[in-house]
């Protein structure tokens, strides 16, 4: 089990980023949660094993239709245990 920060930068917000992140976490067995940050990115706590979150850092690299992903920053970081993926409504400062 490993345990991501991920921030992802680029045209994020207002493209259903969350929305669709929370659906391939969901499909690959990822744990966590997607919120809005203050800064104009998508901040992401996601839990697995190593290749559930291989897969889901390749689709954040990419996103959802109609965004556009210029860069993800990754930091590995300990395991919280949660026990499933949420959208986080309310943006925080990063």
């Amino acid at each position: 089990m490993k345990h991501y920060n991920l921030k992802i930068a680029g045209y994020v917000q207002g493209v259903n980023f969350r929305t669709e992140a929370k659906k391939m976490a969901d499909r690959f067995g990822v744990r966590g949660f997607a919120q809005n940050g203050d800064d104009d990115r998508v901040w992401i706590e996601a839990e697995g094993d190593e290749e559930q979150l291989e897969k889901f850092v390749k689709w954040c690299g990419v996103g959802p239709f109609g965004g556009e992903v210029d860069d993800v920053a990754i930091e590995e970081g300990p395991v919280k245990g949660y026990h499933q993926f949420e959208i986080i409504y309310k943006n925080t400062p990063l």
